[in-house]
């Protein structure tokens, strides 16, 4: 009699995650993935020892995510096109700079901020790399070094954003003297300058900004409406360049996703 029970309540529980399993399946089916990966989840913890259903219930999981993978493609190359189409269009106006022998990846920079267009003069320079990062520099000239190390962009208001520090390294940080003049120029790279253009980027165009270089000697100058025009196209941009970089990548994550998820289900047939 007991062992007529203990059967009845295995065949039970086979029955109750059968049923569970059931419903992931109809999830998977309506393209309910997040939905279904929970339910697979749920019979995963309430049935550990239902060792055929779970491993059932292991395939529709790779199923899923193989949906998953699909829908994440289909959506980037949908995507992409606009994207690749808004950023031709904000590129006028910026100049492609790269060195093929030391670079694999070049940098848009407006054109009025080029080293060309700024000879022997101290400016705020910007620019962004192929793949969205974007970046602020301290350009110094002068006739003795301040030997700066960051830079503070303030309102009269007292609102005030700063880039990271960068210590003197001879690349992000480097100085040279030439004709007994001083040239520095510190590069700020993503995180490290992000809130200072976003302090540009979201002021009133009547507001005035100063450029404080910090680190070093005292050292500052204003903003030019030129200037701010540069730093908010750049961000511009960025941002969709950066959009651009991310579905590559979550393409080709996906595509390799499917590729491995594919590799699993016919080892499983055969």
């Amino acid at each position: 009699m007991a062992m007529a029970l203990c059967l009845l309540s295995a065949c039970g529980k086979e029955k109750e995650a059968r049923a569970q399993l059931a419903v992931a399946q109809g999830y998977y089916e309506s393209q309910q993935f997040t939905a279904a990966k929970n339910a697979i989840d749920t019979l995963r913890l309430n049935f550990p020892r239902e060792v055929d259903v779970l491993r059932e219930a292991l395939t529709l999981m790779r199923l899923v995510e193989r949906g998953e993978s699909v829908r994440n493609i289909e959506y980037c190359d949908s995507l992409t096109p606009i994207r690749l189409e808004e950023a031709e269009k904000l590129k006028r106006g910026f100049v492609f700079e790269k060195d093929a022998e030391y670079e694999d990846i070049g940098n848009y920079v407006w054109q009025k901020k080029t080293v060309e267009n700024n000879v022997e003069r101290s400016y705020i320079r910007c620019g962004v790399d192929e793949k969205g990062e974007i970046y602020l520099a301290s350009v110094y000239f002068g006739s003795r070094p301040i030997n700066h190390t960051g830079l503070k962009m303030s309102a009269a208001d007292g609102a005030f954003a700063e880039t990271a520090t960068i210590p003197y390294d001879g690349g992000m940080n480097y100085r040279f003297t030439d004709l007994g003049n001083t040239t520095e120029v510190v590069t700020y790279k993503g995180a490290n300058c992000i809130n200072a253009v976003n302090f540009v980027y979201s002021s009133d165009a009547k507001t005035r900004i100063k450029a404080e270089y910090t680190g070093g000697k005292p050292f500052s100058l204003y903003l030019s409406e030129s200037d701010k025009d540069a730093i908010r196209a750049t961000h511009d941009l960025a941002a969709v360049l950066s959009d651009i970089e991310m579905m590559r990548i979550e393409k080709e994550k996906s595509e390799k996703k499917i590729l491995y998820i594919d590799s699993k289900l016919a080892g499983k047939q055969e």
